[in-house]
């Protein structure tokens, strides 16, 4: 199936390229291709996610300029990129496994809600949010222990002020890491979170993308005849309205910006409370591993119901360049991985 972005209103038509859906996919092109580009948008954003990281693991709050000085005071450039190999080694499964169930939940509920008798707008826009759900879900069973050491290794290292909270342990790597915590905590605290991070990734993802779905249709319907040049070509010989590729990917890119704001607004207090739990101090102490309850008791007792934001900033920056990188990088692989390209200029 097919959802198409375009609204039917006879000469008046935005023809939008046609929608890519599983099936016309040549799968070992997909995963390779994306692999390679999206460890790229990874590398460029690492630097990012351990300054959010930091924030919220600090003891009190502390501004991204002074986290960032204080990283390249105590450690240096290579401080912005502590568990980076790591996260590598975990994105790209991560990825395969995300994108797989992406695509496949997308092109079954989008089809299933057509034959429904739902509209082409609201099918695009439950199928979506379905997609997302689903591959939150699955990516979290590899993302999740990959997540548990590269953040152990991204606040290690800091002064005793800002990482106080965190484990006492000392990691040479992600191996190390990977065997010291099987070793106090068995196979669950590579799981440490995993509840929640589900809780926190899943309906994010199923917010994003039917925010994006519908960001997407709203930009097109309200401005979308002003970016487009005529074409006699489409709509039958009565003539239509086709957008060149830099509009595509502008739309594509603040419809992804939009639904990532409204997503991390949402989501940042679990993310808060999942980063705490997941990098907290307690191996090897005898002591429980802190409930979420507890875990958000702490924090209110640390800065008030402002500690469940920290690290919003460099959160809401991530997540909107990601997602508009993704989105746009998302949709030039599935162009470039398609089995007969020509279908679909």
């Amino acid at each position: 199936m097919s959802l198409r972005a375009a609204e039917d209103d006879s000469a008046s038509e935005i023809h939008l390229p046609a929608e890519i859906d599983w099936e016309m996919l040549d799968k070992s092109k997909f995963f390779f291709l994306g692999a390679a580009l999206f460890s790229g948008v990874s590398a460029t954003l690492y630097p990012i996610v351990v300054l959010k990281t930091r924030q919220q693991v600090a003891l009190s709050r502390i501004s991204c300029f002074n986290a960032a000085f204080s990283i390249l005071r105590y450690e240096g450039l290579r401080g912005f990129y502590k568990g980076f190999g790591t996260s590598l080694m975990g994105t790209i499964p991560a990825r395969a496994l995300y994108m797989a169930a992406l695509e496949v939940t997308k092109s079954n509920v989008g089809t299933a809600s057509v034959k429904l008798g739902f509209s082409e707008a609201t099918a695009a826009t439950v199928a979506n949010a379905a997609a997302g759900l689903s591959a939150a879900m699955a990516a979290q069973l590899v993302w999740t222990p990959i997540d548990v050491v590269s953040q152990r290794l991204m606040v290690q290292g800091g002064p005793n002020s800002i990482t106080s909270s965190v484990s006492t342990y000392r990691y040479n790597g992600g191996i190390d890491a990977f065997q010291k915590i099987i070793y106090t905590d068995g196979l669950r605290g590579l799981y440490r979170g995993f509840g929640i991070s589900i809780l926190t990734y899943a309906p994010s993802n199923a917010v994003w993308w039917a925010s994006y779905s519908m960001a997407h249709r709203f930009i097109w319907g309200g401005v979308g005849y002003h970016c487009c040049r005529k074409d006699e070509s489409v709509g039958g010989g009565s003539g239509g309205f086709r957008p060149d590729a830099k509009v595509v990917l502008a739309v594509q890119g603040l419809s992804a910006a939009m639904a990532s704001g409204f997503s991390a607004l949402v989501t940042m207090p679990l993310d808060t409370v999942k980063t705490r739990l997941q990098v907290l101090d307690v191996e090897g102490s005898g002591r429980r591993p802190p409930t979420i309850v507890q875990t958000v008791r702490n924090l209110v007792k640390e800065g008030g119901l402002g500690a469940c934001y920290r690290g919003l900033g460099p959160r809401w920056a991530s997540m909107s360049m990601s997602a508009t990188t993704m989105i746009t990088t998302y949709e030039f692989l599935k162009r470039l991985s398609t089995k007969n390209q020509e279908s679909f200029t």
